[in-house]
């Protein structure tokens, strides 16, 4: 199978990525436990066990949380960091004291956040900073003028996006002296928005679609990674699919099982092997903080070169219609 394109940019050829958001306890602030390290530990080192070399977070991950108990991760592991690859991402803001919830890329919020997530995790450099969510307000300059400030101090190496459109990444690459590398989507078997756009073009089902035409063919054509966050689909079809699913669910589950026992992999490495199977080379980004979930990955690279153009097929015909819950 041909490489990704970070592999061809020397930056990282870890075929899966771990995302840490599940990472650091709950979402109200409350102080981190013991059993929060030791839930990051262990799925730190699921990851690492199965090939996982690159590891995804977000500044407003557990509101900072996630990459504090990571970053007690790699200071009980000194030797980790130089092991693995780091990506965060900024641009989006809870409500506080001075607003609303909203997105932000001016470039006093990029290097602040930058900062904190250093801080956070006990680093000196990241490897690759997203913007998080597109900012209806974002003036490319800006963001070039902070990129530039963060690659020469040495705190940043490489750039890239999330959740954007071809027309926001050129306009933004417009501006920008070196290449965006990434950006991430939503994508699995139960978000097909990404495959229908394509395949329906001039057809009436075509018209529920909810996905930029051209994003996939734009990315492959500039050589950005495309990551798929959410690739597990919740376990909806990876689990035991639940008496009252629908139909769909079932029949899908049904077929991932059938798979499974086919090529001796877990459910969830045929899920994962189908969206790998992509041409544009997708990278999915697992978030599951249950270590035997993360271990139920490991065959994902294989199912992918094993599964036949016939079988890949087979699982999008059968998931059509479903939605993640």
């Amino acid at each position: 199978m041909k490489s990704m394109p970070l592999e061809r940019r020397g930056i990282s050829n870890s075929r899966l990525v771990y995302g840490c958001m599940g990472l650091g306890g709950d979402w109200a602030g409350s102080p981190l436990t013991k059993e929060d390290y030791i839930t990051a530990e262990k799925a730190v080192e699921a990851a690492l066990e199965i090939g996982i070399t690159m590891f995804d977070h977000a500044d407003i991950y557990k509101k900072g949380k996630a990459e504090t108990v990571f970053g007690e991760v790699l200071k009980n592991r000194p030797d980790l960091r130089d092991q693995i690859i780091l990506q965060s991402k900024c641009g989006i803001r809870f409500p506080d004291e001075a607003g609303v919830q909203r997105f932000d890329f001016s470039k006093e919020h990029i290097l602040t956040s930058v900062d904190g997530i250093l801080s956070r995790l006990g680093i000196e450099h990241l490897d690759v900073l997203l913007l998080h969510r597109p900012d209806a307000l974002m003036e490319p300059e800006d963001i070039a003028a902070a990129f530039n400030t963060l690659r020469s101090a040495g705190k940043v190496r490489h750039f890239g996006v999330s959740n954007m459109t071809s027309a926001q990444m050129r306009f933004i690459q417009n501006s920008l002296p070196e290449p965006l590398v990434v950006n991430q989507l939503e994508l699995s078997l139960a978000r097909l928005d990404w495959i229908e756009q394509g395949i329906l073009v001039n057809q009436k089902a075509g018209l529920n679609t909810n996905f930029e035409g051209g994003i996939l063919e734009y990315c492959q054509m500039a050589d950005v990674q495309i990551q798929a966050w959410g690739p597990l689909a919740k376990g909806l079809f990876s689990g035991a699919a639940k008496a009252d699913s629908p139909e769909t669910v079932k029949n899908t589950a049904a077929l991932v099982a059938q798979l499974a026992a086919k090529y001796e992999a877990e459910p969830e490495a045929v899920v994962l092997g189908w969206l790998m199977k992509h041409p544009a080379r997708i990278q999915p980004v697992i978030g599951t903080t249950d270590s035997k979930r993360v271990l139920a990955c490991r065959d994902a690279v294989r199912v992918a070169d094993a599964m036949t153009r016939e079988t890949w097929y087979a699982l999008l015909e059968s998931s059509r219609g479903v939605r993640v819950p």
